[in-house]
């Protein structure tokens, strides 16, 4: 038996450390919190009963994740524990019995008097900010409870974060401040459909776009993601802001930092429960994930009598909201083509009420998870918002299929225009690979012509579906020479839409060069990417011409998304399309951002580590003084500019005879009027 038990806890620490490692450094949960929660909880207890098996280094014992790699890490003065989970009323009467009991002067049974605060459980990222004499001075994670990633630069673009406090003389010289960075709702939604019309993987939900948003280096893309913050505790405090929790929060709004505007004091667990209760419906009004309530005895003095155990205070704990689930029928199974030719299943489901709102249909993916589920016609299935936001298929209840029902067939061919289609290679997409797919190039002027890109209004998916069947548009230029004549023999259009659409044609003649390039859908390519290369080339010419080693260099472009570029304009046929948009009137402009000629018609290679600029500052000021920064060293370069560890560029410049100068040498040509 001893054995046995030993063997089973040995499984749930196995177990609880994979999940650790795919939620916190992976940021790809394959479990839901509850089903998390249950694994820990028969750990925990196992522990209890046989004490004589608890080690050091157990998931128990200590807060779970570790630092990632990529960043300088911050060992926390104070520790980020994490907390317990109470899922019912009679959970949390169970935690406030303990209070009670600890509370309780030696020799009475009666506790001292004590009241609690409820606060919203933002579903983000924890974080701990260090002010010194009232400045943002660093940001960390919460990493593994007592080392995590500094996060600075990233977090310093969150505009809910200040950078300095107010409040003068008022502020302690050290204050570490707690709190939560999360994805506003509407900005997560926007984000899964940019990153899907970009071919790259939806954020399963607003927690891993927040984490995922922190641990990115480029903090420009960060800055785009609009993430907020809300404060909620201390850290290390040089002096302390109130002598209880409530009144601390009200000391946060007098220092500038974000507080999360439902927070309620409770004089006992009755109201406790009762605000807990409330917010079960209410949270689906809010523009952000609450994945529960936090619950925490008020006053300091009490905090540090009840204390923590090696994980998670006994002041506090939280209360977890079910997640909302229904079941219903599967009626059909759609095949969908996206405009990069991925064939996505879609269950058409009969209509449910679900988190506030009715749902149709939910996607199924792709394939391999399809048929994971093995969801089939007519099967009742149980369904549930991703963050309560995206439909997804949960399970299949087979007891209930009906009889004679078989498994969804991937397709063959293109649903759409007959082609034969291909699975990625070591991937699960299953793609048309038909060029001329009429229902790719649907989806792909529908990309073109939405607001993230060339945001012609009035260019609708129904006007753009009569576009295509009837023969009018076969690529992107053929917008740039409908006549008005054209759009008003269509269904439903009368002469003014007409002319409203050719008007919004026109004027997305000069969108902003890196809105062009987000435009013609370029696979791995979306918008934040297309920024980068519109800024670090700077025309549409030197983009198209640039080589493999060059778009190789550039910071945020890895190798894959640097030969989807190149092998998109390598193809004859998307240059043949490109030189119809520019013919047409096409004028992509890229912002002047140069500051002088003093480089004009210079070539210059960037190599080494430089201490002032990163090795795109440092091209981008080339380019800014009207020199070309090129990417490898040849005759035809004028001077290579080599900071430290230099490597083979140095080597092949002093080869070839070509003037090396040193980062000083650089600045002093860069500062001279």
């Amino acid at each position: 038996m001893t054995q046995d038990v030993r063997k089973r806890i040995k499984q749930l620490r196995d177990e609880i450390r994979k999940h650790d490692h795919l939620y916190y450094v992976l940021n790809r949960p394959k479990i839901s919190d509850r089903q998390y929660d249950k694994l820990f909880a028969e750990l925990k207890a196992l522990e209890e009963a046989s004490p004589q098996f608890i080690i050091p280094d157990s998931p128990t014992q200590r807060v779970s994740e570790q630092p990632l790699e990529g960043f300088a890490t911050v060992r926390h003065a104070v520790p980020m524990l994490s907390m317990d989970n109470t899922y019912n009323a009679d959970e949390l009467r169970a935690f406030d019995e303990r209070v009670q009991k600890q509370l309780a002067p030696a020799g009475s049974k009666q506790a001292e008097d004590y009241d609690y605060v409820v606060e919203l459980k933002i579903d983000g990222v924890a974080i701990s900010l260090r002010y010194e004499e009232g400045r943002l001075v660093t940001a960390a994670t919460r990493g593994n409870g007592e080392v995590g990633d500094d996060v600075t630069a990233n977090v310093r673009t969150i505009k809910a974060v200040p950078l300095v406090l107010l409040g003068g003389s008022r502020i302690p010289s050290v204050l570490e401040v707690r709190g939560e960075v999360y994805i506003p709702t509407s900005a997560f939604v926007e984000l899964n459909r940019l990153r899907t019309e970009a071919d790259e993987p939806a954020f399963a939900n607003p927690r891993n776009a927040a984490a995922g948003s922190l641990k990115l280096l480029d903090a420009r893309i960060t800055a785009a993601r609009n993430l907020s913050f809300f404060a909620y505790a201390t850290g290390e405090v040089s002096s302390p802001l109130a002598q209880n929790h409530y009144k601390t929060l009200q000391r946060f709004k007098e220092l500038g930092l974000p507080v999360n505007p439902n927070i309620k004091k409770a004089k006992d667990i009755n109201e406790v429960i009762d605000i807990c209760l409330s917010w079960s419906q209410k949270r689906l009004k809010l523009d952000y994930q609450i994945d529960g309530m936090v619950i925490k005895i008020n006053r300091f003095e009490q905090q540090d009598i009840l204390g923590a155990t090696g994980r998670a205070p006994r002041w506090c704990i939280s209360y977890k909201f079910a997640a909302e689930q229904a079941e219903t029928i599967v009626e059909s199974i759609d095949v969908q083509v996206g405009k990069s030719g991925i064939l996505t299943p879609v269950a058409n489901l009969a209509p449910v009420q679900l988190a506030g709102t009715t749902v149709k249909r939910a996607s199924l993916h792709n394939f391999d998870e399809m048929n994971r589920l093995d969801v089939r016609c007519g099967d009742t299935v149980v369904i549930e918002k991703a963050g309560e936001i995206i439909p997804q298929v949960l399970e299949v209840k087979k007891q209930l299929r009906p009889a004679g029902t078989t498994a969804f067939k991937v397709p063959k061919k293109c649903p759409n225009c007959g082609s034969a289609v291909a699975k990625d290679e070591d991937g699960v997409y299953v793609r048309c690979v038909n060029p001329d797919c009429l229902g790719q190039l649907k989806e792909r002027l529908k990309y073109f012509a939405g607001k993230g890109q060339m945001d012609i209004e009035n260019l609708g998916p129904a006007l753009i579906e009569q576009l295509i069947d009837s023969g009018l548009v076969n690529n992107f230029a053929d917008l740039y020479k409908l006549q008005a004549a054209q759009l008003a023999a269509l269904e439903r259009m009368a002469e003014k839409s007409a002319d409203n659409v050719i008007k919004a044609i026109e004027e997305s003649k000069t969108r902003p060069l890196w809105r062009f390039i987000a435009a013609l859908g370029i696979r791995h390519i979306g918008g934040q990417s297309a920024q980068i290369l519109a800024e670090y080339f700077g025309s549409l010419k030197a983009l198209m011409d640039a080589d493999m080693e060059t778009l190789g260099l550039i910071d945020q472009i890895g190798p894959t998304m640097a030969e989807s570029v190149y092998e998109y304009f390598r193809d004859q046929k998307n240059r043949s399309v490109i030189d119809q948009l520019l013919a047409a009137g096409v004028k992509p402009r890229q912002p002047r951002t140069r500051r002088s000629d003093k480089l004009a018609g210079k070539t210059i290679v960037v190599t080494g580590t430089l201490e002032n600029f990163t090795r795109q500052q440092a091209e981008q000021a080339i380019r800014q003084a009207g020199a070309k920064a090129s990417g490898s060293v040849s005759k035809k370069t004028d001077f290579v500019l080599a900071g430290k560890n230099p490597g083979s560029k140095l080597d092949k410049a002093l080869k070839l005879g070509v003037k090396v100068i040193s980062e000083k040498q650089f600045l002093k040509i860069m500062n001279t009027d």
